[in-house]
This record gives structure tokens, sequence and C-alpha cells, in this order.
């Protein structure tokens, strides 16, 4: 029923794992697809990612993926990007040169800025890129993906790169490290989140439980 997009990133695996520990229950059925095809045959699509956006973008690319996989967005199936893959889905990123996106939902992916300043410390330690570790999701609205999420959930992050998404309404959840940024975005039929679920406990279950419960209650709201 949700179709895993294999194409040659790190953290398939364990995202796949993830996927199955809240699949079983509900009966949904769990694909990995590692090479291109209609991706009608499934009711939801996944983008997982790790590592450098550039890297990702053009395997994606050079395997053959992204034609089929924006025709699904096209006709409305629902996909989620995961770390990188929720950064692929943006129209561009700044990481080591400029690097066109999908264009699924507008914005850019740019580097944390410089001299950034952990604000829970009395003397002003600078943040150190990449962020790795814990940090709290701000729930900005509501939406199927994040329902039920507790205040302040904390996730499990590792990336250098944030999403700066253009459309406010986008913005499901945000993330402070120095800036407010989004943490978790929906634009239409596409979700993205950048913290690792495989990483984040049983937040990270509750957010994959989540989609594919609206997934199997076909609720793709507009």
């Amino acid at each position: 029923m949700i179709a895993i997009i294999d194409y040659g990133v790190g953290n398939l695996r364990s995202v796949y794992k993830s996927f199955v520990t809240v699949a079983g229950p509900l009966g949904i059925a769990v694909d990995i697809v590692d090479r291109p095809t209609d991706f009608s045959h499934w009711r939801a699509v996944v983008l997982p990612g790790q590592g450098a956006f550039g890297d990702s973008v053009n395997n994606l690319r050079s395997q053959g993926f992204e034609a089929p996989l924006l025709e699904a967005v096209q006709a409305g199936l629902p996909l989620l990007g995961i770390c990188v893959g929720m950064q692929l889905l943006f129209d561009g990123s700044e990481e080591m040169g400029q690097h066109e996106g999908l264009h699924i939902i507008p914005g850019q992916v740019r580097r944390f800025p410089d001299g950034m300043e952990d604000p829970t410390s009395a003397v002003g330690h600078p943040l150190r890129i990449p962020q790795i570790g814990w940090n709290a999701l701000t729930v900005q609205r509501s939406d199927p993906l994040v329902d039920g999420l507790p205040a302040n959930a904390y996730a499990y992050f590792a990336h250098s790169y944030y999403c700066d998404a253009v459309a406010p309404e986008a913005v499901l959840a945000t993330t402070d490290y120095g800036i407010a940024y989004a943490s978790i975005v929906r634009y239409r039929n596409a979700w993205g989140i950048q913290p690792h679920p495989e990483k984040s406990h049983m937040v990270g279950l509750a957010i994959l439980r989540n989609f594919m419960r609206m997934v199997q209650r076909a609720d793709v709201p507009a």
C-alpha cells in the first residue's frame, strides 16, 4: 500500500523498519521500490533521505525516479519526504553550490547562519552546526500528520541546512535552533518532516502512524 523509494540513500532500511513497526497492526503493506515505476499501484509514496542534497537529487534523477514521482504527486497521491527527502521537495538548495529541487513545495533549503548563540546559555555559547540531537516541535496548525502530538514533543535532528518555506500555510511545525525554521511541512498532498522518525522513538512512530492512518482512510484533505 505504501511505496518507499530506494534511490541509493543512507537510512532506507531503518526508515523501512519504522514503517513496518507501525504498519503491522494497521494491516498496511510497505514496499521498497528500487526502480522507476507507475506509483499509482500504491496509495502513498515515501521519499527518505540522508547525506548531501546534490548527491541525493542527482541519484533520484539519474535513476529515473523524478518523472514518475512528479506524475504521482500531480495525480494527488500522498507523498511524505523524510529528512533530506523533505528538502528535495523544495525548489532548490544552496548546499555545496546551487542545486535544483523537485519544485513540489515553494521555498529554498538554506544553511544555518554562522554565529548563532544558544539562548539557554548564560554566557552565550555558540550553537554548533550541524544541529545534532533532540529538539522540540512546535505545532503551528492542525493537520492529520501532527494529530495527537504532545505540546513541544521532542524529535531527533541531524542536519546543517533547513527549509525556508515561502508559503506560511505550508508550515505545520517549527523548531528553534538559533532561528525558528519549518521542521514539518505540508503543501497540498505533499508532507515533509526534517527530524529522523526512526530515531525519534514514540514521537517519530506517532508521525508515521498518523501518515499511514490518513492514507488508509484516503483522508487527504485539500
